[in-house]
């Protein structure tokens, strides 16, 4: 019998001890949220204890998030638990978010949590579009960064134009996810300038009426499909350039005087090679002269072999021939100046 007392006392004695380690463990760990629980009550968090231990076998940072709806709810913003500790878990950063709600809220700008949350997981920075729609932001065109002082542009006349831009913009909210970014205004305002010194008579009118750009520019709607508002868009300055038109008739005319050139040289070419293809031709003809009066005293020789030709008639045809030679340099200036 006192084997079995002893028996059930250890048995009791390791209950208890268990007992006690399990209640340690306990309390230790609902001391660590209990600081945590105490401020989400008196600030009406509305977060209980037992969520804050889902958030430790979850592996949120329940300080972050308590942080966080403390400051919603102090705002007067109503932001569910579940939805704030989802958003962290995706990947997105709570405290941004919620700055970026409370100050839409406080500058009367529609911004559900929702949105926001979409936004900030798209990369974009959520608080600085707030930032942008409370306070407009000034976009320079062209962009310095890319290295461009000014745009330059072209009117009928030829006349080259420097212009630089500044564009106001604001975020527009319900476009931030998918809309364009700054470097499509600026690409979209460059091309509006473009188009209208372009289109313009003369750079003159241009210099009148700086205003028409601008007029002309917001007229194209260049702000769709985009994450901002244009609200102006100011010629900050505008310079004259080169007479571009006039170095391209320039240019123009060299090319043509070398292209004229060119054909000279090339019939001047075709001539030459015609002359010697004559010249050719000639001392061929004459190679046959030669041949063909190499064959006469052969014709004479057969002529006086066979009777057909005497000697009488050979000497009337040397006399002729005399006759003909005397007659041809009398008849030439120079033989008979050296004759003289």
């Amino acid at each position: 019998m006192s084997i079995t007392l002893l028996a059930a006392e250890r048995v009791t004695t390791i209950f208890l001890v268990g007992l006690g380690l399990v209640l340690l463990i306990l309390v230790a760990f609902l001391l660590k949220y209990l600081n945590l629980y105490v401020r989400a009550v008196f600030s009406r968090a509305d977060i209980s204890l037992f969520e804050l231990v889902g958030m430790s076998f979850r592996k949120v940072n329940a300080t972050l998030i308590v942080n966080s709806k403390i400051r919603a709810v102090q705002s007067g913003l109503s932001i569910p638990t579940r939805e704030l500790e989802a958003h962290l878990l995706a990947g997105g950063d709570v405290a941004r978010v919620v700055t970026a709600v409370i100050a839409a809220d406080r500058a009367s700008i529609e911004l559900p949590f929702k949105i926001a949350t979409a936004i900030d997981l798209a990369g974009r920075n959520v608080v600085d579009a707030i930032h942008t729609s409370v306070d407009p932001k000034v976009i320079d065109c062209p962009n310095p960064a890319s290295g461009r002082d000014f745009i330059s542009a072209v009117a009928k006349n030829g006349i080259e134009l420097r212009v630089r831009a500044r564009v106001t913009v604001r975020t527009h909210i319900p476009r931030l996810v998918g809309g364009a970014t700054e470097e499509t205004i600026v690409a979209r305002v460059g091309e509006g300038i473009l188009t209208t010194i372009g289109s313009s008579e003369s750079h003159m009118d241009v210099l009148e009426n700086p205003d028409r750009i601008s007029k002309t520019v917001l007229s194209k709607g260049l702000d769709s499909g985009t994450a901002f508002e244009i609200l102006s868009i100011d010629i900050a300055d505008i310079d004259v350039g080169d007479n571009v038109g006039s170095k391209l008739q320039i240019d123009q005319a060299q090319a043509d005087l070398l292209v004229a050139q060119a054909r000279a040289e090339e019939r001047k070419a075709m001539a030459i090679a015609r002359d010697h293809e004559m010249r050719s031709q000639v001392s061929e003809n004459r190679a046959k002269v030669v041949l063909a009066e190499a064959e006469v005293p052969l014709a004479m020789a057969e002529a006086f072999r066979s009777g057909r030709l005497g000697v009488m008639d050979y000497y009337r045809m040397r006399n002729l021939e005399a006759d003909t030679q005397m007659r041809s340099s009398l008849g030439d200036p120079a033989t008979g100046q050296k004759e003289a």
